[in-house]
């Protein structure tokens, strides 16, 4: 199960009816952007932890978040937490800009992407650190399981996800075939 497929799963239906109405559209549509914005957040994390000093931040940041859940928490602190991990994953010109382009997708207001993506942010950052203190994983370990992540991500997203992320942080280096394989992620 990937991340977001638990994100999607602990979110149920009445999670993605919420978000829906946030968004103005129909589940279905919702579940994408969702995995849209998951995957957005986790390509920006693993364009981070491309570099050693990244991972090692990031994973002493998840240390913060094995204990917190997100999927109850009150809206006010979730914002703010999701505003704090997304200025550290994106910057705030980058979220802006992601939610620029999920609303394109979406066609929905990028107002409502600038609400949802701090909510999901910290549900990502739960669900890894939950994996990672499982699974006593390294630096370089969540690193990989990130990249794995992405390389997850639908086919029919993927580009989307990545065209985004080269907007926001320039093509990585080096440049990654798009061609990858897609391994399963298992936990």
């Amino acid at each position: 199960m990937t991340l977001t497929d638990e994100i999607l799963d602990r979110l149920g239906d009445p999670g993605l009816e919420q978000f829906a109405g946030m968004l103005g559209t129909c589940t279905a549509t919702t579940r994408t952007v969702l995995q849209v914005v998951t995957g957005t957040i986790v390509g920006g994390m693993a364009r981070n932890a491309d570099d050693p000093d990244g991972a090692e931040a990031l994973r002493g940041a998840l240390e913060d978040h094995v204990d917190a859940d997100p999927f109850n928490g009150d809206i006010a602190s979730l914002t703010r937490d999701g505003q704090s991990i997304l200025g550290h994953v994106l910057g705030a010109q980058g979220t802006e800009q992601a939610a620029a382009e999920l609303s394109r997708l979406a066609g929905a207001d990028p107002a409502a992407l600038m609400k949802i993506l701090p909510l999901v942010a910290p549900m990502v950052m739960s669900v890894l650190a939950c994996h990672a203190a499982e699974h006593d994983m390294e630096a370089r370990d969540v690193a990989d399981v990130l990249h794995r992540e992405q390389a997850a991500l639908p086919l029919r997203l993927t580009d989307f996800v990545e065209a985004l992320l080269d907007g926001v942080y320039g093509p990585p280096a080096p440049l990654r075939a798009r061609t990858r394989p897609r391994p399963q992620v298992d936990w």
